[in-house]
């Protein structure tokens, strides 16, 4: 399909750079909306070909359909936490009486909207239970309102909060909360609407209009504020963050004084998260001089260095969540990019280890200071997600909820390899396939990845990687550099001047599968979402001969224009800024996949974006799909799914999930049979 090209051409610190599809990246003009419908039409009559989509779409529906859970909250004897029974497009939120309770429904989003395009993002109960302040999503978006249900009463408070993205409700007792917004729209230039966070007091049965203003920094109008309130209600916390930059600032302020906020560490230096306090006592686990993390204890009110203390050292394993609980931390730590749990007392020494099922991960650690047990969050290749409720008393682990499989994982077996990347560099690589894998190297693989902002990839569960495995499939997980499997060294290897490092590892990866007989070009598709997205799709045209199928969802791929977007500038300190800096911008134009995008045979390619998605805006999508059409020199299609009435991925609907991977496998089914 050809795309009218417009003579457009920006000059970055002397070098011209044309940008032709710049007219795509105006949504709702009428020329855009066309051009996707037509983009739609076109991977429709592709995918209409597939004489299996129906028995896909029939299969993935059995495989979704088995109950989960998230990982419960406590608050006094109360469990809240959210289930979908299977098939419902959106979980349902319960509240039960300790753990074998009978649940009673809170909230139920599926009688919000009848496509099931509208979700709970987040929610917080008061301590006493009374009250719950939760956030809805519309469509995927990330903005938010901040809404409040008497749980006696089962009705809501009339007051809606608005203004509002990736906010926590910070109770203070039953009377109210704090939380962060954004500038109402229209009080500020466009360019600013994800700038200028705030921070404020909700009190509870008053209109948005009298929340009172409790913290901002006008002059450091990139920076956003993420509210708390410590288990003992005397001191409300601030953390500082600029962007996606995990090197964060922390701030304090005495509840009940008329003192300032104390500014105790500053963004920039370290990443600092807060577990708790003991009165003056503040426990962080931090990465300051320990990339792979430790926990420490400060004094405040003996601000100099004699009032810190290393509580855990950094250990051979990475820390990746940490829990204060019971007069102990519970750490969940990444070996080798799966999951080991531990508790050590506050000298520091190991009291006990958690058993887990298997090689897996951990999704999260959900419990209070003052209380006796936590719930650990577990989940693998091969098993879907389990809370486990752990005693620290008793050091007994108890599950809670019902578990249902539609397959038998039995059938199949999980590996872990490690090879070498470009620079020599060890990289592991999970490998998930049926028993007894005859490797002649024409297996269909699918190859996936992420790479960036100090997120590990680490195994996971998803019923459409089964369906794939049913079809005598191998699926890959490489942990690449940029995320936080090996620490913040990690890391920053593969971040703003290093990114090359992750596609050079992903390449690897896929040269490996390739040399070790599990598949060949033609049969491996490699698979990103987002970040994910950029990484498949700067390798794509880095190295097209290697690859059989690409899948690219909700993919970065302007590097040079990304922080113009929505929430982009977030990630200016993950990528760089080509605009402001001309180092920046030699290394981002050297790999920014839209402008690297060369006459060549590409191999099949499915780019996946939303109309809602307003993180990475779908403009991205749109741009990079123009240029591959118009500079493919063979016969392999390029095209192009656009979902509407969702975003970037989250809340959406399990029947569009379903809907979207059915078209994912579909695509690859077609295009290894050719």
């Amino acid at each position: 399909m050809k795309t009218r090209m417009a003579n457009t051409v920006d000059n970055y610190h002397g070098t011209l750079v044309a940008d032709p599809y710049r007219w795509l990246e105006q949504q709702g003009d009428a020329e855009v909306e066309a051009w996707v419908k037509a983009q739609n039409q076109l991977t429709e009559e592709f995918l209409q070909t597939v004489p299996q989509r129906y028995t896909l779409r029939e299969r993935l529906t059995e495989l979704w359909d088995y109950p989960r859970y998230s990982i419960p909250v406590q608050v006094g004897s109360w469990f809240f936490f959210q289930k979908n029974s299977g098939l419902q497009n959106q979980p349902v939120l319960y509240r039960q009486q300790g753990l074998r309770g009978e649940p009673d429904v809170v909230l139920d989003p599926n009688l919000w909207s009848g496509d099931g395009t509208i979700a709970i993002s987040n929610f917080s109960v008061d301590n006493s239970a009374k009250y719950l302040a939760y956030t809805v999503s519309v469509q995927g978006s990330d903005r938010q309102q901040i809404r409040i249900r008497d749980l006696e009463a089962q009705e809501n408070l009339p007051e809606i909060i608005h203004w509002c993205k990736f906010t926590n409700m910070a109770w203070f007792n039953d009377e109210g909360f704090y939380y962060s917004r954004f500038p109402k729209p229209g009080s500020v230039a466009v360019e600013d609407e994800n700038n200028y966070s705030q921070v404020y007091w909700h009190q509870l049965g008053t209109p948005q209009e009298e929340d009172v203003l409790i913290f901002e920094q006008p002059n450091a109008k990139e920076l956003s504020f993420h509210p708390s309130v410590t288990a003992d209600q005397n001191y409300l916390l601030i953390h500082a963050f600029h962007g996606t930059d995990s090197r964060n600032g922390f701030y304090y302020k005495k509840l009940g004084t008329e003192d300032g906020f104390v500014r105790l560490l500053e963004h920039g230096e370290a990443k600092y998260s807060f577990l708790g306090n003991e009165g003056p006592l503040f426990y962080f686990f931090t990465d300051l001089a320990a990339p792979k993390g430790r926990i420490i204890c400060i004094n405040i009110e003996q601000l100099t260095e004699d009032g810190w203390e290393e509580i855990v050292p950094e250990q051979g394993e990475v820390i990746s969540n940490v829990r204060f609980i019971n007069g102990q931390f519970v750490i969940a730590f990444l070996h080798n990019a799966h999951a080991l749990v531990r508790v050590y007392g506050l000298d520091g020494e190991v009291s006990s280890e958690i058993p887990l099922p298997c090689l897996g991960s951990v999704e999260g650690l959900s419990g209070k200071q003052q209380q006796k047990g936590l719930f650990i969050g577990f989940t693998s290749f091969l098993h879907p997600s389990v809370s486990f409720y752990y005693d620290l008393q008793t050091k007994k682990l108890t599950p809670f909820g019902t578990q249902e499989l539609k397959f038998d994982p039995d059938q199949y077996e999980t590996n872990q390899v490690f090879y070498p990347s470009k620079d020599g560099t060890e990289v592991s690589l999970f490998l998930v396939h049926k028993k007894g894998l005859k490797k002649d190297g024409n297996n269909p693989a699918l190859l996936y990845g992420y790479g960036g902002f100090n997120i590990a990839i680490t195994p996971s569960f998803s019923p459409s990687r089964i369906l794939w495995l049913e079809q005598g499939g191998v699926y890959a997980v490489a942990n690449l550099r940029g995320g936080s499997e090996y620490g913040e060294e990690w890391h920053q290897a593969g971040m703003r001047e290093n990114k090359q490092n992750v596609f050079d590892d992903f390449i690897a990866a896929g040269e490996w599968l390739v040399e070790n007989q599990y598949t060949n070009p033609q049969k491996l598709a490699i698979e990103g979402r987002s970040n994910g997205g950029l990484l498949v799709s700067a390798c794509l045209v880095q190295r097209p001969d290697l690859f059989g199928a690409v899948i690219c969802g909700v993919p970065v791929t302007d590097m040079l224009r990304f922080h113009k977007f929505t929430v982009g500038r977030y990630w200016v300190p993950e990528y760089g800024n080509a605009e402001a800096s001309a180092e920046d911008f030699k290394f981002l134009y050297r790999y920014s996949p839209l402008h690297n995008v060369r006459q060549a045979d590409y191999p099949p390619t499915l780019v996946v974006t939303a109309e809602g998605d307003d993180r990475v805006v779908p403009g991205h999508a749109y741009k990079f799909t123009a240029t591959l059409q118009a500079a493919q020199q063979g016969d392999a299609p390029i095209i192009m799914r656009v979902d509407t009435k969702s975003g970037h991925g989250h809340g959406k609907p399990v029947t569009k999930i379903i809907e979207e991977h059915t078209d994912v496998y579909a695509f690859l089914l077609k295009v290894f049979s050719r």
